[in-house]
């Protein structure tokens, strides 16, 4: 059910024609590119081959029920994930996510995101984890050169020395890790539509902040209340929406060094009691919004390291971050290669996949100092992978047995080759001439 105040103005709306009218989410333009997006990575599955098969029929009655509102949300698909930890997913059919990408990518995400904090990572462009990583490495330097900056000017004041390079303690520190407990499946209905309705507010045109706030509501509203899917396109945007204040309170506010991936935060300070002050006035912050704290969340000092986004991030004594692989992630892959194995043998999986997934996952940890690690993971999967495994190819073997020249014209080509190479010209070659005795 629609919120009061959102349902009289939508009253008010019907009055001054506000329906049948075309927008940059509803227009056909707007859904088609919309689909070609959504089509993407999707080419085999059955419902996207049916809209596919009839795309411009679908595309402009999808548009007139919009522009009509007589456009239902719905059904969803649910399933579960398991990595990196069990999930249900609900997934909604072909034409939610087109629906959904018109209006993610026309309206709430360049509105929304105007809003963010630069620390606030997940669901956005060019902000994904590997931004994410790169940022929390540059945090820890400043927090590093900050301090020793400020302590040399002390002593610089006072007349004494630089410290000596052991002597340094400018790593030294605290960090506050939390995460947020179920966090998707505890956020309220009405304090998504609410917060989403005040960002909207930026836009000029009402009779776009009409339709959408309609739109949106359907989409917050399509499953039980608390909790909104993480299969949405949208729901990844509300819940970035729904800690900005959030964000806002500790990084602008308080002034603490702070970054948030979705429900995962990390707060670094050299001062252990402020912490644990700033923990509990968390705590009374959130419990407004339905959400708690788990049992995960904790203070422990910097140089243990900081476990985020699928890595361990240490703050070495000389300012030098270095950010190495989770060994839970280690594990998975080798179990994966494995299974991979059982999957190629019953036919079930090619090879074609097996050596996609693993360049994927060393691309990935590519980003940290992970190199020895690379080159023994490549000793494990090639262990189990022998035919994916390069090899040096002999010459010949890479001819056809037709194009196999004989080995005589196989060495005046090299030796052609080698002239146009060097840029040389032939010589040409006079037959060697006997000495002739002189005439007695």
């Amino acid at each position: 059910m629609l919120p009061a105040a959102h349902a009289k103005r939508g009253r008010s709306c019907r009055r001054q024609g506000f329906f049948h009218m075309e927008n940059i989410v509803n227009s056909f333009n707007s859904l088609y590119k919309a689909y070609r997006k959504t089509r993407c990575g999707k080419r085999d599955n059955p419902t996207a081959m049916r809209y596919r098969m009839e795309a411009i029929e679908r595309t402009a009655d999808l548009s007139d029920r919009l522009q009509r509102r007589e456009y239902t949300f719905g059904p969803y698909y649910p399933f579960k994930v398991y990595e990196p930890k069990e999930r249900l997913v609900l997934a909604i059919d072909f034409e939610g996510k087109v629906v959904q990408h018109s209006l993610c990518d026309n309206v709430l995400e360049p509105v929304f995101s105007r809003r963010f904090i630069r620390d606030n990572y997940a669901g956005q462009i060019g902000k994904g984890t590997h931004d994410g990583l790169d940022r929390l490495a540059g945090a820890m330097r400043h927090y590093f050169f900050s301090r020793k900056a400020a302590d040399e000017e002390a002593r610089r004041a006072a007349g004494l020395p630089y410290r000596p390079m052991e002597e340094w303690d400018y790593a030294e520190g605290w960090v506050l890790k939390g995460d947020f407990s179920k966090f998707f499946y505890t956020l309220l209905h009405a304090v998504c539509f609410e917060k989403a309705r005040k960002a909207l507010a930026f836009l000029s045109d009402e009779e776009l902040i009409d339709f959408v706030e309609w739109l949106l509501w359907i989409v917050i509203d399509s499953t039980p209340d608390p909790g909104i899917p993480i299969g949405n396109q949208s729901s990844q945007l509300l819940a970035l929406l729904y800690l900005d204040d959030f964000d806002h309170w500790l990084r602008d506010d308080l002034g603490l060094v702070y970054g948030r991936y979705m429900d995962d935060f990390y707060i670094i300070s050299s001062d252990k009691l402020l912490l644990r002050e700033i923990l509990k006035r968390i705590e009374a912050y959130i419990k407004p919004l339905g959400l708690r704290l788990n049992g995960k969340t904790q203070i422990f000092p910097l140089k243990n390291g900081i476990d985020f986004l699928g890595f361990h991030t240490y703050l070495t004594s000389t300012g030098k971050v270095v950010r190495k692989v989770r060994a839970k992630s280690i594990d998975n892959m080798k179990r994966k290669i494995r299974k991979f194995r059982g999957l190629v043998d019953r036919g079930k999986m090619t090879l074609e996949s097996v050596s996609q997934s693993y360049a994927s996952w060393t691309g990935h940890i590519s980003h940290g100092n992970t190199y020895h690690l690379r080159q023994n993971m490549d000793a494990y999967f090639f262990a189990y992978f022998p035919e994916l495994k390069p090899t040096e190819r002999r010459q010949d073997s890479c001819l056809k047995p037709s194009e196999a020249l004989p080995t005589r014209q196989k060495s005046s080509s090299a030796a052609s080759t080698a002239r146009r190479s060097s840029g040389s010209r032939p010589t040409k070659t006079t037959p060697a001439t006997l000495p002739t005795a002189s005439p007695s």
